[in-house]
C-alpha cells in the first residue's frame, strides 16, 4: 500500500484555525477532499488544497503506485504550532500591547485504498428494493 505525505511549514495562520479545516477532509478520498477545500470559506483552505495536491503528486512518483488517483484517500492530516512572531502594538497613555502572529506547520498524508470503493447508484438501490419487496411477499405467501 502506497503512502505519501507533504508538509508546509511556517504557514501564516494559527494551528487551531488550520485544524478546523483539516478535520473536514480527514479520511475522505482525495477528489472529495479537493472539492470540499475548494468551497470552504476559510483563508487557509487554499494553502491546504495546494498541500493536498502536492501529497497526491508525491504518491504518483512512488514506486509501486497503481496509477489510479481515485484509490487515494487522506490517511492523516494535522497542524502543529510553528514559531510565533512577537510584535508590539501601541496602546493609550504610552503603553504597548504584545501581538502574537502565529504560524503553523501543516502535514497531509495520503494512502492508497486496497480496492476501489464502489458507490451504490440509484438503479442499484431500486433493484435492491424490488428484491426486498419480492422476498417479503414470498414470506407472507408461505404464512
Amino acid at each position: 500500500m502506497i503512502e505519501a505525505k507533504a508538509t508546509a511549514r511556517y504557514v501564516r495562520t494559527s494551528a487551531q484555525k488550520a485544524g478546523l479545516v483539516l478535520a473536514l477532509i480527514r479520511g475522505k478520498d482525495v477528489n472529495r477532499a479537493l472539492a470540499t477545500l475548494r468551497y470552504t470559506r476559510k483563508g487557509v483552505a487554499g494553502d491546504i488544497e495546494k498541500l493536498l495536491r502536492s501529497a497526491i503528486a508525491n504518491a504518483q512518483q512512488k514506486q509501486g503506485f497503481s496509477g489510479d488517483v481515485d484509490r487515494l484517500y487522506v490517511a492523516a492530516c494535522y497542524a502543529n504550532q510553528g514559531p510565533s512572531q512577537k510584535r508590539v502594538r501601541p496602546a493609550p497613555m504610552g503603553r504597548a500591547f504584545r501581538v502574537l502572529k502565529r504560524t503553523a506547520h501543516l502535514t497531509v498524508a495520503v494512502a492508497e485504498r486496497p480496492e476501489k470503493v464502489v458507490t451504490v447508484g440509484a438503479g442499484d438501490a431500486a433493484k435492491r428494493r424490488a428484491r426486498v419487496q419480492k422476498s417479503q411477499a414470498q414470506a407472507k405467501a408461505k404464512e
